[in-house]
């Protein structure tokens, strides 16, 4: 009986604690050699509110605004 009273409680307490914890910013992508790649960040899961953006150029030219959101879209191509 105890035992199934801790597993409830533990159980009961890793969900609330899933619930609290906001998420965290989504990292870039690394870009591979040879490629241009365009990352784009978003504040929400719909990707309507563009938060920041990063973009790589062939030549390893490297341009970025804003900041990182929780949400992420990332794109690769050849050169």
């Amino acid at each position: 009986m105890i035992r199934r009273t801790v597993i409830a409680g533990l159980v009961a307490a890793t969900a609330a604690i899933t619930l609290v914890v906001p998420a965290s910013p989504a990292y870039a992508r690394a870009c591979s050699y040879g490629s241009i790649c365009t990352t784009y960040w978003y504040s929400d899961a719909a990707h309507t509110n563009m938060v920041g953006s990063l973009y790589e150029e062939c030549d390893g030219s490297i341009y970025k605004w804003g900041t990182h959101g929780s949400y992420v879209t990332f794109r690769e191509d050849p050169c």
